[in-house]
């Protein structure tokens, strides 16, 4: 293994090792550093084993409460919890040695161990003990270092009656009661997960909606879904404190002015995450910080210091696998030289795969008409289309936001049982600027849930068919 290098990556997660990936297809003689498994938080703890867990729990919920709907009789239904955990590790193992094995076939060299700048070109490695075992030089330097849950004083995370999303999916049992502080992505997820499979799950956010940052029409959907699962949930709602007491967690909280006293066995810190930063010599070479994170030029990915580039969740929202990798891309292609253009922040997909699943891109209502735009909007349920009806799906709808004067895409937002799929044709229109006119014109094969978008869209025109 050398130890001079055009490009080292350090941190092997979505971000990195695709990074690393690229570098090397366009010919840089290239390095990746991490001390754990490659494929980061994803692929080991956040989107790849947490979709088999959920894949799980829709597969429960459909056999326990729909099955009947669909002339199946099923009796002694259970589930092995223990296995149910055991298979989202082996999905998890499964994948991250796939990585490994990608890595190897684009001749990029891993290297094992905690990596750390010494100089704007070099970086030492550490072996677990803390002891150097080698040096590296590197032309140019990526730090892809990622994110992990960010902990406060008042919820402190004991990672056994007080956990984080890590802890979540590897529960040696399942918890009666759960209390999830925030509710964003990673938090509704886990509140379908262990509602479906029988917990008594309270959500706790300090926004007026689950899902914040979705369209609230949306939000409000999921929300009445899930209080119709049994969820409790608490909006505008702060917690003072969180305390451990022998085998249950007591958590005070203020809603609508009012302090309110909650327990449960277990506890999920879900507020959101914060970079890793510390560490890895990034404040002794004046590399420059905000809100810990690194800060970068958008266009480049270079951080204040000439050769030292940062992408991913390190460098801040949105904390994205998809943009991670996009970022890794777009950083070596432009170490290279490639005339690209820059990454629209504007069109990035986001999705959370509760059920029904939650999908959008670009702008909200709220937010459109906070730009300035005059809008139109067209909505189609799902309770319309012949498709939902046939696989019993039929909560949910699609959503279109379009400038007005010009029929520009600005948000679609779509709840329901493949919204994460479906978001794909959306995200597409949008990057190739399509108007609702070609959305409508173009023909959508019948049965089939993507039908919705075209009515959708029709449906902001006046000329949707089916509603």
């Amino acid at each position: 293994m050398a130890n001079q290098y055009e490009i080292v990556v350090l941190g092997g997660g979505p971000g990195g090792y695709v990074a690393a990936i690229r570098a090397a297809q366009l010919g840089f003689k290239t390095a990746v550093i991490d001390k754990d498994k490659l494929g980061g938080i994803c692929l080991n703890w956040g989107c790849i084993p947490t979709k088999s867990l959920l894949k799980n729990a829709e597969i429960y919920d459909l056999m326990k409460n729909h099955s009947s709907d669909f002339g199946i009789k099923i009796q002694g239904l259970d589930f092995d919890f223990e296995r149910i955990i055991k298979r989202s590790r082996e999905i998890s193992d499964r994948i991250t040695k796939n990585v490994e094995i990608l890595v190897k076939k684009n001749k990029v060299d891993r290297i094992k161990g905690f990596g750390k700048l010494s100089s704007k070109n070099q970086i030492d490695i550490f072996n677990e003990e803390g002891q150097k075992t080698n040096s590296i030089t590197a032309d140019n330097i990526l730090i892809a270092t990622g994110a992990r849950p960010k902990v406060l004083p008042s919820i402190p995370v004991d990672k056994k009656r007080i956990i984080t999303s890590t802890e979540a999916m590897i529960l040696p049992e399942l918890p009666k009661e759960m209390i999830i502080i925030g509710a964003g992505a990673i938090g509704v997820e886990f509140a379908y997960f262990y509602s479906v499979l029988g917990t008594r799950v309270t959500i706790i956010e300090m926004m007026d909606t689950i899902l914040p940052i979705e369209d609230r029409e949306v939000s409000e959907t999921l929300a009445k879904s899930f209080k119709k699962r049994g969820i409790d949930i608490f909006t505008k709602s702060s917690v003072e404190k969180a305390i451990v007491k022998g085998n249950k967690v007591s958590v005070t909280i203020t809603s609508e002015g009012q302090k309110k006293e909650l327990s449960a066995d277990i506890v999920l810190n879900a507020i959101g995450v914060t970079g890793n930063v510390e560490g890895f010599g990034l404040e002794e070479l004046g590399v420059e910080l905000f809100k810990n994170h690194i800060k970068v030029n958008k266009s480049t990915y270079e951080t204040n210091i000439k050769g030292i580039y940062a992408i991913g969740d390190v460098i801040g929202p949105p904390w994205l696998a998809h943009v991670a990798s996009h970022e890794g891309i777009h950083c070596v292609e432009k170490i290279k030289g490639l005339r690209i253009p820059d990454i629209d922040y504007n069109n990035i997909p986001g999705c959370t795969f509760c059920q029904p699943q939650v999908a959008s891109i670009g702008l909200t209502e709220a937010k459109a008409k906070e730009a300035g735009y005059e809008i139109k909007v067209g909505k189609f349920p799902f309770m319309a289309s012949g498709k939902a009806f046939a696989i019993g799906e039929r909560e949910g709808f699609v959503k279109f936001i379009f400038d007005a004067k010009y029929g520009e895409i600005l948000g679609v937002h779509i709840i329901g049982s493949e919204a994460t799929e479906m978001i794909a044709e959306a995200g597409l229109a949008k990057s190739l600027e399509a108007t609702g006119e070609s959305i409508i014109k173009t023909i959508h094969a019948h049965p089939t849930l993507a039908e919705s978008i075209m009515e959708a869209a029709a449906q902001a025109y006046g000329e949707a068919i089916h509603i």
